[in-house]
């Protein structure tokens, strides 16, 4: 099957059909490595016109498709071979429902790695840039797994200014505290507690810096309240915020773009956008400068005026 004139809808609903068939299919295109077009336009190639897309187009496609799309194969001098697989929608952690181990170090969860996907960790490193390190004392990550984020800011400052730092990471898995207090064994100013997020101690004291990704909405607690709750009681005055908004789902290895909702057969932003904006409007009223910026990973950044 090789793709020549057809619109995006009809080339959308062949591969459905493929897919749905076979969960698998290949097929030609034009090469997207034969010029530099616009997708979309008419490109004549041995007396025949094709419709140019990009490489990006289509894997933007793989992606809306919930697919793998494997290394394309060259068919020179002009066309390229693609193959879709289908991903299974089961096959992933946000279908566990152990609570408590859910992300545990032996959960489908533990095999996702953030930092090897460039569509959070540039958006992260953005985040962190905003912050001024050597005017933060104490630092609170909820829902810090196994010390990620952690491992992030301490590539990213020097030595000296990380051991001035006091770090406390806050997470209900006792795997993942156990596995994050393994990796900072060897610094005393990193501290790990199994806590519920909605119901943290007192104790904690107030920091200068919250980091909490993709962690709130999955708390089952109001999350306005929530939220307002944190800022008010485990916040300095001039202390700055990340949080970071998952609009994707992880699946047999992919990254799925599209927040989803319980019930949900497809991607549906309201709720994500609700949750921001509210937290946007809430920091805003209280004196706080917001940006947000991302794709995969919506980040919100809010430092004091």
């Amino acid at each position: 099957m090789r793709f020549k004139l057809e619109t995006s809808k009809q080339i959308i609903e062949t591969l459905q059909r493929q897919l749905s068939k076979e969960g698998r299919t290949t097929f030609e295109i034009l090469s997207p490595d034969i010029g530099t077009y616009y997708s979309g336009s008419m490109v004549e190639v041995e007396g025949e016109k094709y419709c140019y897309r990009s490489l990006k187009s289509w894997l933007d496609l793989s992606n809306i498709l919930h697919c793998k799309m494997h290394l394309p194969q060259a068919l020179p001098p002009y066309f390229a071979k693609l193959t879709f697989e289908a991903l299974s929608l089961e096959d992933s952690f946000h279908h566990l429902h152990d609570a408590y181990e859910k992300y545990g170090v032996e959960s489908s969860f533990a095999k996702i790695n953030k930092s090897g996907e460039f569509a959070f960790e540039y958006y992260y490193h953005e985040a962190l840039k905003a912050i001024d390190f050597d005017s933060i004392k104490r630092i609170i990550n909820l829902g810090i797994n196994r010390g990620d984020e952690f491992v992030a800011i301490q590539e990213r400052i020097s030595a000296k200014q990380f051991d001035a730092i006091e770090f406390v990471g806050v997470d209900y898995s006792v795997s993942a505290i156990e596995y994050a207090t393994r990796v900072f064994a060897n610094h005393s100013n990193v501290q790990f507690f199994v806590q519920d997020i909605g119901k943290l101690d007192a104790s904690l004291g107030r920091f200068d810096l919250l980091i909490t990704i993709a962690t709130l909405q999955s708390v089952d607690s109001n999350f306005k309240k929530l939220f307002m709750d944190l800022v008010q009681q485990l916040l300095t005055q001039e202390a700055s915020i990340i949080m970071g908004f998952p609009n994707s789902r992880w699946i047999n290895g992919e990254l799925i773009y599209g927040a989803r909702v319980p019930h949900s057969k497809g991607s549906d932003l309201s709720t994500l956008i609700k949750d921001i904006y509210f937290c946007k409007k809430y920091l805003q009223q209280h004196r706080y400068r917001v940006k947000i910026f991302g794709k995969e990973y919506i980040f919100l950044i809010a430092t004091k005026i």
